[in-house]
């Protein structure tokens, strides 16, 4: 069974959004994403932030990019849903670290902070309700 087929199986709650919806959330995410963690490596490489305000992003960046291959490759729901939470977590501490530094980057995290809140408590139900 593909992916597409295994995921469209699976109950989810009556307010997930439609399929077609993940694709240009994530592609305006990515964007912002690549502007403002690139501000963020660039500001490390110029020795004007700490590899403690760094890693925060990097691990988010490896934590996100990871998502999809557990979801729709391994197809587990339980691995997954441990990701997306790690995700949440290195965009809050990110966001936190940044801010004293560059308060337009943590902002721009903001819609990236309340998909990922959304995208969390989704996968969580759905975790729940496929057990």
């Amino acid at each position: 069974m593909d992916a597409y087929s295994w995921y469209s199986q699976l109950v989810k709650p009556f307010w997930s959004p439609p399929g077609w919806l993940f694709g240009p959330v994530w592609t305006v995410l990515y964007m912002v994403i690549a502007l403002t963690f690139g501000k963020v490596g660039y500001m490390y490489w110029r020795k004007q932030i700490s590899v403690i305000v760094l890693l925060p992003f990097v691990l988010n960046l490896i934590f996100n990019l990871i998502f999809t291959p557990i979801q729709f490759g391994l197809k587990n729901n339980y691995l997954a849903l441990i990701d997306i939470i790690l995700v949440l977590l290195s965009l809050a501490w990110g966001m936190i670290k940044i801010y004293p530094h560059n308060r337009m980057i943590a902002y721009l995290q903001v819609p990236y902070l309340t998909w990922v809140s959304f995208a969390t408590v989704l996968q969580a139900t759905i975790t729940y309700l496929n057990r």
